[in-house]
């Protein structure tokens, strides 16, 4: 197979075509009226984005149920304020701060990992989820580190060659959090091709295998709770930089750990393009589709805050609820799957006769003569 031919495989990956129709949204702001213009809600779908992406590293990649999430995000967020805020000494700035929170978070990954990764399968599941609430009472109750309920405000928003951000327009924080997205992508790319990624997967598809192989699990584990935990921390600093505010720490609750879950099932378990879809879809219904829906039908006059029935808002968790439920009945390999998970769910269905394996990593690649998994060459006999 030509470089050229597996560049252009590479480059029409369903996360490059996210990212590239991502670069346009706020240019057709400027001409679409203003009901259809999504681009300032499109800064929440780039941050649960990255939190997805951290999330994959534990979940997709390696196979371990993480229901802290929401933890390791207040951890960021914290830090973030801790380190940039002016009532504190450190006063790092918002740069400064940025670099230094995913290394605060990969820190707290290890601190967790460490003493309970032994654990399989619902019992590290219980313990994440028990350090979540942990993390959420410490935050609410050490009030002289954190403020308490009231939170630490205000925060240093970014300054770019003088130019210093603010709240009021969204386009420079839209074009920050997609550069940001665009290289935590990289980086998921970058791992999943890489020897430490090729070990988290054998971890996942069978420990005592990847043991008898000679991969130290326990220590692959720490280095995938390690880099989940730094992406997680990323959005949560973020996540603090444009509200300007750590807010209250009932904020990051468990209800934000499952809408995380909720993505990498949705969109796709270890596979970058599914978590992206499935951060578009879960945010986007909630963000965009239902809130514009419920500003049309009160205009129209279709819908009012006196009939809480008539506002499409408050059925959100009824939309979550029926479309996790079909998704596991129709499509539990998610909307765009691994091509790993997708062969380990259907293993038992009878290939179809058309289909071809490809000579490199044996999965099958349609009529197509070249693999979408591994870029390789499939010859028409295979």
């Amino acid at each position: 197979m030509s470089r050229w031919a597996q560049s252009r495989a590479s480059w029409l990956k369903p996360d490059f075509v996210f990212l590239a129709v991502a670069l346009v949204i706020p240019v057709l702001d400027l001409i679409l009226p203003g009901f259809l213009q999504i681009g300032s809600q499109m800064r929440q779908i780039f941050l649960f984005a990255i939190l997805g992406l951290g999330l994959n590293i534990v979940t997709g990649f390696t196979g371990l149920l993480h229901l802290g999430v929401a933890a390791f995000m207040a951890i960021g967020v914290y830090a973030f304020a801790i380190l940039s805020s002016e009532i504190y000494p450190f006063r790092f700035g918002f740069w400064g701060a940025l670099a230094l929170t995913p290394v605060v978070g990969a820190l707290a990954g290890l601190l967790l990992g460490a003493p309970t990764l032994r654990l399989r399968g619902d019992y590290l599941a219980i313990v994440t989820l028990g350090f979540g609430e942990i993390v959420q009472d410490v935050l609410r109750n050490v009030e002289t580190v954190t403020k308490g309920t009231q939170g630490i405000n205000p925060l240093p928003y970014p300054n770019v060659f003088g130019y210093e951000f603010v709240t009021e327009t969204y386009q420079p924080w839209y074009f920050l959090f997609l550069g940001i997205v665009v290289l935590v992508v990289a980086l998921n790319r970058n791992i999943e091709n890489s020897r430490l990624g090729r070990a988290f997967i054998s971890v996942r598809e069978d420990e005592l295998a990847a043991t008898c192989m000679g991969i130290n699990t326990v220590k692959i584990k720490l280095v995938a709770f390690a880099l989940g935990a730094a992406l997680c921390s990323l959005a949560g600093g973020l996540w603090a930089s444009y509200l300007g505010s750590t807010g209250e720490p009932g904020n990051y609750d468990f209800q934000v750990s499952i809408l995380a879950v909720c993505i990498v099932i949705v969109g796709g378990m270890g596979n970058i393009s599914g978590v992206l879809l499935g951060a578009l879809v879960m945010i986007g219904i909630d963000s965009l589709v239902l809130v514009q829906l419920t500003r049309y039908l009160q205009q129209q006059g279709l819908s009012s805050t006196a009939n809480v029935m008539s506002m499409p808002n408050n059925w959100k968790y009824m939309i979550f609820g029926l479309a996790l439920v079909l998704m596991m009945r129709f499509k539990p390999e998610g909307l765009l799957p691994s091509r790993r998970v997708k062969a380990e769910l259907h293993h038992d269905e009878p290939p179809k006769p058309a289909d071809r394996l490809c000579p490199n990593c044996g999965y099958p690649t349609g009529t197509s003569t070249v693999c979408t998994e591994c870029g390789a060459t499939v010859a028409a006999s295979s």
